[in-house]
């Protein structure tokens, strides 16, 4: 841990749409920040995207550069999917400009699937030429995933590390362990949905997913695993969760009753991987369907690729996920047998982190001098 005088400031740009996974990632990127730099270190958010909400600066722009050069020891980018969705106002020009060391941390890039079953880039993906501005101004870069280490490495893109979710390390980062929560009772099973109108799949596999969710859910409390909720993550799921009239949907009010309606659960299925990866890293039972390279990406990197139900290939997905329920039982061991993967993606992250805390440090002082 460094010390740096109490004025110091790391400005952190991330995305700042409310969904409780990206607030969930937020939790564990400042509790990592704070264990190299210390609570007295000020973290000043700023939103990847401008809106009309959240005040005049975002991302990485002339305005936004130049605070960010008068009153910042640093800067954070990340962690989201910033890449896949280009959701970051970003301007290459004015990042030459950039003084304060910046740190690309847990940044993911996926694809898609069309129509055949064939990846193809998205359509609002970053563009390649500002993805290197951005690893040319940095310096340092922890990408979330091997998809997202494999397209950086094809734009010749050679020292970025792998250094996994943040979300994945959420049993050492949270103050304190989350307390299951009192909203919801009889250790329900959640089921973390997706407004399918929001997923990136061809047409006929969004038309689908209301009749999959009411197998699921039918097959689920046959076997007595009820009741089922269902967990929407932003608002816009709610549209969705309101066409299963019969099942009970939660929304949460911020992260933290999040987490505690995760840990409330006995088990979460989830098409959201951060539901499915804090669950690992809190020891709650869960099970992922991944629709997109970048899920299924992420549980390839943390060594949970056979664990993974892959919605685009399954051709019976209820079957899929109750086979996993029949199996469930084997899931600490493979969570065993992944831990040493976590453990190297967590030194490299500490590493990629302490790293940038002394770039940090070093440029204080620099700046102390003049």
């Amino acid at each position: 841990m460094r010390t740096l005088p109490t004025q110091s400031s790391v400005y952190c740009v991330r995305p700042r749409r409310f969904n409780v996974g990206n607030e969930t990632i937020n939790v564990a990127t400042r509790g990592l920040l704070r264990q190299a730099f210390g609570s007295s270190l000020n973290l000043v958010p700023i939103p990847a995207q401008k809106s009309d909400e959240e005040g005049s600066l975002s991302g990485m722009t002339a305005q936004t550069t130049h605070e960010m050069n008068r009153f910042a020891r640093g800067v954070v980018v990340g962690g989201g999917n910033l890449y896949e969705n280009g959701q970051l106002d970003l301007d290459p020009h004015a990042l030459t400009a950039l003084r304060p060391p910046m740190l690309l941390l847990s940044l993911s890039y996926g694809r898609i699937f069309d129509d055949r079953g064939r990846l193809h880039r998205r359509t609002d993906a970053m563009p390649d030429h500002q993805i290197q501005a951005l690893h040319r101004a940095s310096s340092g870069a922890l990408v979330r995933d091997t998809a997202t280490l494999d397209h950086v490495r094809s734009l010749g893109i050679h020292d970025a590390e792998l250094g996994g979710c943040p979300t994945l390390f959420l049993d050492e980062l949270l103050p304190t362990p989350p307390a299951p929560s009192a909203r919801i009772s009889d250790a329900p099973v959640l089921l973390s949905i997706r407004n399918p109108s929001l997923m990136s799949v061809p047409p006929g596999d969004q038309a689908r997913l209301h009749g999959e969710l009411r197998r699921m859910i039918d097959a689920l409390e046959s076997r007595g695993l009820a009741p089922v909720h269902l967990l929407c993550h932003d608002k816009r799921d709610l549209e969705f969760a309101s066409s299963l009239p019969d099942v009970p949907h939660v929304l949460p009010d911020d992260v933290y009753d999040y987490l505690s309606l995760l840990q409330a659960a006995q088990l979460v299925v989830s098409f959201r991987l951060h539901a499915f990866v804090p669950c690992l890293s809190l020891g709650i039972p869960a099970i992922n369907i991944s629709y997109d390279e970048r899920s299924a990406s992420l549980t390839d990197t943390i060594g949970l690729s056979s664990w993974d139900v892959p919605y685009l290939a399954e051709p019976d997905l209820t079957a899929a996920v109750m086979d996993r329920v029949d199996r469930l039982d084997e899931l600490p061991s493979l969570v065993d047998d992944a831990r040493p993967t976590w453990e190297s993606l967590r030194a490299v992250t500490a590493r990629g982190i302490d790293q940038f805390s002394a770039a940090v440090t070093d440029y204080t002082d620099t700046l102390a001098r003049l």
